[in-house]
């Protein structure tokens, strides 16, 4: 597994670049991260789903430390389901990949004090190559009409389940109909949260880790 994970391209498209700030609910950020990790454990052979858990299937690790720290976590528990899975991951997540980003490069750790005693962190971006090839990527996948590479699939599921339109810059009449060619890269790809079950182990996997946090995004906003 080489270059940026997953999780880190959600909180790059989800931090704005000026402010370094959140442009979304931070708990459905978190949640979209720990799914991130998820699907690219799942992707890469890592985990799989049976008989109603997301387990480990094989413990070796894949050179993302992030993903790796995930999966070692998983291999010394018991297996839970992919909805349990994305809630027990979501803690501490967002500042473990956040200071993977700042020591790389691609964000900078701004410590802010506020009320005299109040230190707020902000992240706003110095390396902009790396947001900039994500976007394209997007770009490109709703543009082309085709169905982009796995993990370019993979990712625009996460953005469409959590309704991302807007941090692509998206709105109105443009943001609809984004969302509507995210979706059917979702279903093309097999990862949109319908599970078949005579497909690879892979896509049920991750179909199951979508829905699960579908649902835990809309418990945590209270939708119905």
């Amino acid at each position: 597994m080489t270059g940026v994970a997953l999780a880190e391209e959600l909180l790059l498209l989800a931090y704005d670049d000026e402010t370094g700030k959140a442009t979304m609910p931070r708990i459905s950020l978190d949640l979209g991260m720990a799914a991130a990790v998820l699907v690219e454990l799942a992707l890469a052979g890592r985990v799989a789903y049976a008989d109603g858990n997301l387990a480990v299937v094989d413990p070796a690790p894949t050179g993302e430390p992030i993903a790796d720290a995930v999966l070692a976590k998983m291999a010394a528990d018991t297996p839970h389901s992919p909805s349990s899975w994305v809630q027990r991951l979501r803690h501490g997540l967002r500042d473990r990949i956040l200071s993977d980003l700042c020591g790389r490069g691609v964000v900078r750790d701004v410590d802010e004090t506020e009320l005299g005693f109040i230190h707020v962190h902000r992240y706003p971006v110095a390396d902009a190559s790396v947001e900039a090839d994500i976007r394209r990527r997007l770009a490109d996948a709703l543009t082309s009409g085709q169905l982009p590479d796995e993990r370019t699939a993979a990712l625009a599921t996460l953005v469409a389940v959590l309704r991302m339109e807007p941090a692509l810059g998206l709105t109105g009449p443009a943001a609809e109909n984004a969302g509507r060619r995210l979706e059917e890269i979702a279903a093309g790809a097999g990862f949109s949260g319908t599970v078949s079950l005579d497909d690879s182990v892979v896509r049920p996997s991750i179909s199951l880790v979508i829905a699960a946090l579908g649902q835990a995004v809309d418990a945590a906003l209270g939708k119905r």
